[in-house]
């Protein structure tokens, strides 16, 4: 509960940052949900946020200096903001008792991630990191697929994820130094299954990138190849791009089976799995949904109900931290220990699957798609 306490069975929400994804995917989802209810918009574009704000039927519309006050009418944040702002916004939300759905990568450093802990713990404020796949059929098939033995001991794991990110995307714009280039984009999510599928953290990694001089990639790099090392000698590799053309997919690999997804981390198309084993083969294909909506489900139920959510703000600073020294290894080329990830440490299980309807195309205003594909 919020320092209020919410007598309604719905959790009201300030999106805060109204960029392509909050408008494409965030906002739609409220539709989505029972528990949940969108009751403020704050946005550093005022016609933006008077036109968005028209579309949803909203009268509670802030500006980004205004975020106190917006803070005082709700119960909850979902950030969209970009990555250098998560923590100043997350901070300031949970000190004044508002709970924080963020989304990933859950800050720039480990710093900013134990900070956002912090105030969320001093404020008995929950925090939750939108890893939207945590609640979807599909992945967490996988997470059941490599934990059933079917796959024999699990070895392997590798993953490409790339897209042609526009010119002017923000990703490209700002520096790895503010949460800029692909591996906090797009990184993340192999990290995030390479450690979910092993249901492991890495003891060590080595990264290299790489960068064929196109004038997008000044100020970050064109791409990141990784290597890391589990428990019990097993490796994952994973490359991400913004310089490449359109992939998502991931292979499991164990001494028995092999589990390919692919796509596997996308929210606007189905889902497909490949079952290997022997000389059966079998695919599976899981339809889309609104995964946005599932998480929305799901956090609401967390305040209302005083859980504890997984993912947790520690499941995002296990990300982080690899993210920190992925860029290490590639800047010193060496390979970058880890060490213990401290704290008790949850995982997404099947029982966390929540359906919710594939959402329509709403008006976007303002706010171009980050891919050049989409544009």
């Amino acid at each position: 509960m919020t320092r209020r306490g919410i007598s309604r069975r719905k959790v009201r929400y300030a999106v805060v940052g109204l960029g392509h994804i909050a408008q494409v995917a965030v906002l739609p989802a409220f539709r989505n949900t029972a528990n949940s209810e969108l009751f403020a918009l704050v946005s550093g574009d005022p016609d933006k946020l008077e036109k968005v704000g028209k579309q949803y039927e909203l009268e509670h519309l802030y500006s980004y200096d205004d975020y106190s006050r917006a803070l005082s009418n709700v119960d909850a944040v979902y950030l969209t903001l970009p990555n250098h702002l998560h923590r100043e916004y997350a901070v300031r939300a949970a000190a004044a008792g508002v709970h924080v759905l963020c989304e990933k990568p859950m800050a720039v450093t480990s710093a900013d991630c134990k900070a956002m802990i912090e105030a969320a713990n001093q404020n008995h404020a929950k925090l939750m990191i939108a890893y939207r796949l945590h609640f979807e059929a599909g992945n967490l098939e996988a997470i059941r697929l490599a934990r059933s033995g079917k796959l024999g001991t699990l070895r392997i794991f590798t993953s490409e994820f790339a897209q042609q990110v526009a010119d002017d995307n923000v990703r490209v714009r700002e520096p790895v130094a503010r949460g800029g280039g692909p591996v906090y984009d797009m990184g993340v999510y192999c990290i995030n299954a390479a450690r979910y599928l092993f249901g492991s953290e890495p003891t060590e990694v080595f990264a290299i990138t790489g960068n064929n001089g196109d004038q997008r990639f000044q100020r970050v790099e064109e791409m990141t190849s990784v290597i890391m090392r589990f428990p019990e000698e097993r490796l994952a590799t994973f490359t991400c791009s913004f310089g490449a053309a359109d992939i998502s997919r991931y292979a499991l690999i164990g001494t028995k089976g092999v589990l390919r997804a692919n796509p596997a981390y996308e929210y606007a198309r189905a889902l497909k799995h490949q079952l290997t084993g022997g000389k059966k083969s079998k695919s599976r294909t899981f339809p889309k949904r609104d995964q946005f909506a599932a998480q929305l489900v799901y956090f609401s139920d967390c305040v209302l109900k005083d859980k504890a959510p997984e993912p947790s703000g520690l499941e995002g600073w296990a990300d982080v931290r690899i993210v920190e020294a992925i860029y290490e290894s590639a800047r010193t080329k060496k390979t970058v220990p880890l060490p213990e990830l401290p704290g008790k440490k949850t995982r997404p299980t099947i029982n966390q699957e929540i359906h919710r309807p594939a959402p329509g195309k709403p008006r976007v205003v303002h706010a171009k798609p980050g891919s050049r594909e989409a544009a």
